[in-house]
């Protein structure tokens, strides 16, 4: 039992490390939080749960606290191994930060929006949002 309890620690000490030094897991994370955030509020937006002020600006405050983290994790050379991301995030880098930078731009919008509470307005921006993911997805990612 003592033998097992150590070995669980070591790799649990080795593996720690090893994640924190690997791009591809660590933008791979965040992603899976934007898609469990998004996922929520599209439930709210198609009218699917009901609509609550606070618990969507929640979100949408996350969701633009999530848009500045994914970005940093794409350094060259992190284009092997098990990953979505197409060459061009490094073959066009302005075209990459002009993505980037318009989907920032959209979800600070959303949060600005959902604190307002105008539903009509949030679903506009909503949307605004999703065509930033969906053009960078388009141009960025192998779906």
């Amino acid at each position: 039992m003592k033998q097992l309890l150590l070995t669980v620690l070591s790799c649990t000490v080795l593996l720690s490390p090893a994640f924190a030094a690997d791009p591809v897991a660590q933008r791979q994370e965040v992603f899976k939080q934007y898609k469990q955030t998004v996922g929520t509020m599209a439930k709210t937006v198609k009218g699917e749960t009901p609509y609550s002020k606070d618990e969507f600006a929640k979100l949408a405050a996350h969701l633009d606290a999530l848009a500045q983290q994914p970005w940093q994790h794409f350094p060259a050379g992190s284009d092997k191994g098990k990953t979505d991301a197409r060459a061009e995030i490094w073959s066009k880098p302005q075209d990459w930060k002009a993505a980037i930078d318009k989907h920032k731009t959209e979800t600070a919008k959303l949060k600005q929006t959902a604190a307002g509470g105008d539903l009509a307005a949030i679903k506009a921006q909503f949307g605004a949002t999703q065509k930033t993911c969906k053009a960078c997805h388009d141009s960025f990612r192998n779906d």
